[in-house]
């Protein structure tokens, strides 16, 4: 499997301290790393795709990068705390 990038391991220090319960089911079904894969695929997706719409906006590239990540990171990456 291919490692994990800097979202994705965003991703598993997040989980394994606000979701740990998430994180052992996943681990014991054997797909924690595909999960969190899958994570960072989405986000990077959706961030390109809000980032090119923000610049065409009139947003600057660094500008549209950082209203995309304040925007996209909760829905994948940084979940809310398990209850």
């Amino acid at each position: 499997m291919p490692p994990l990038t800097q979202y994705g391991r965003m991703a598993e220090r997040h989980w394994r301290e606000f979701l740990p319960k998430l994180v052992r089911d996943l681990e014991a079904q054997g797909q924690l790393h595909q999960r969190l894969l899958e994570a960072e695929e989405k986000t990077k997706d959706e961030m390109a795709t809000l980032r090119s719409r923000l610049m065409a906006e009139g947003l600057t590239a660094d500008q549209a990068h950082r209203q995309a990540w304040e925007t996209v990171r909760e829905r994948y990456l940084l979940l809310p705390p398990e209850t």
